[in-house]
């Protein structure tokens, strides 16, 4: 083996010769295959990447994977550092499409976990069936190893986050499912039948699933693929109890409902109006200044608010840009001109 003292350039080497180099040295390797990468066209790049010795840089690569696998699973710190050390990269999958650290939070190894993390492991990694390490943590009940993930900026977004709460509420895994929901899971998730876990738990009569469900926000109007809501579920079940829970969650949703749709609907209607000192056929300087307001419930409001807003005399009326006296709020125009006169024909102009 020869070794260079100093940069230099290498003309030709026998092929066997590298591959006997790269089989040693196979993460030298991979850095010889990007050089060789730079600045070529597609149908060269394709020939490197499908060369004999790009693939036995990748035979290599997923070796390691599976050894650092087996070593996070294990939970052989040691063997996972030499491993490491050695070249092989933490964000390398297996089959499953499984990092170490999936493996390692899995099994509740927090020295394995906190390793990988330091050395940059990615840390929201979704496996073939969508999951991450932090699902993986929380599924098995590793609160510690959990909390090292979410400080480490995981976040527990899954795909089919239905079908996964659906599953704990069919195990009636209550600890599982509120862990889940603690976690930021929709608890509206709903499955390939479209059944959200309530239509389930109501389905099965699983009270204080219900309960929980519906204190993080579980809608008993959401309908399934026959058009059932889990009120319909609780009726077919038959359980009084369960069945008088979820009517008066219905009614109080329905209450919630009507609130926020009559706030959505005040919001929506709301008015303003630009109110100026004096009235419309007053010589007007350019230090006489207005006041924006929205348009109250009542004219005496609407005046009330004027008047200490613009420092007039009590007693006085709203007039429209002709002159004319307003005596309903409802005829006044969004951004509509309006003026404050008093009813002494005094008025107290703030000066600015």
């Amino acid at each position: 083996m020869v070794r260079a003292a100093k940069l230099s350039k290498l003309l030709r080497i026998e092929k066997q010769a590298l591959m006997e180099v790269v089989d040693i040295y196979f993460t030298d390797g991979r850095i010889i295959i990007s050089n060789l990468l730079e600045g070529r066209d597609y149908d060269i790049r394709n020939k490197i990447l499908e060369s004999s010795m790009a693939l036995q840089i990748e035979k290599h690569e997923a070796e390691l994977a599976l050894k650092l696998n087996c070593a996070a699973n294990d939970g052989d710190l040691n063997r996972l550092q030499q491993l490491v050390e050695a070249g092989a990269d933490p964000n390398k999958t297996d089959y499953n499409g499984q990092s170490s650290l999936h493996r390692a939070a899995s099994k509740g190894h927090e020295d394995i976990v906190q390793f990988l993390i330091q050395n940059k492991a990615e840390i929201n990694p979704r496996d073939d069936f969508g999951k991450t390490p932090l699902f993986e943590a929380i599924k098995n009940r590793h609160d510690r190893v959990a909390s090292l993930l979410v400080h480490a900026g995981a976040s527990l977004s899954i795909d089919n986050a239905g079908s996964y709460l659906c599953e704990a509420v069919a195990r009636k895994d209550l600890n599982l499912l509120r862990r889940l929901l603690d976690n930021g899971i929709n608890p509206n998730s709903k499955n390939y039948d479209l059944r959200t876990p309530l239509h389930l738990a109501a389905s099965e009569g699983l009270y204080k699933e219900c309960v929980l469900l519906l204190e993080v926000g579980a809608s008993v109007f959401a309908t399934d693929r026959w058009g059932r809501t889990p009120v319909d579920e609780a009726r077919i079940g038959g359980d009084r109890d369960l069945l008088q829970l979820l009517e008066d969650a219905k009614l109080t949703q329905m209450s919630e409902f009507s609130y926020c749709n009559q706030s959505s609907q005040d919001n929506l209607a709301r008015r303003k109006c630009t109110i100026f000192p004096g009235s419309p056929w007053d010589q007007r300087d350019e230090r006489s200044f207005g006041v924006v307001l929205w348009v109250p419930q009542t004219m005496e409001e609407l005046v009330k608010t004027a008047t200490e807003q613009l420092n007039f005399h009590e007693g006085s009326y709203i007039l429209s840009e002709n002159g004319a006296k307003i005596l309903d709020v409802d005829i006044i125009l969004d951004d509509q001109k309006l003026f404050l006169a008093s009813t002494c024909g005094q008025q107290t102009r703030h000066e600015l």
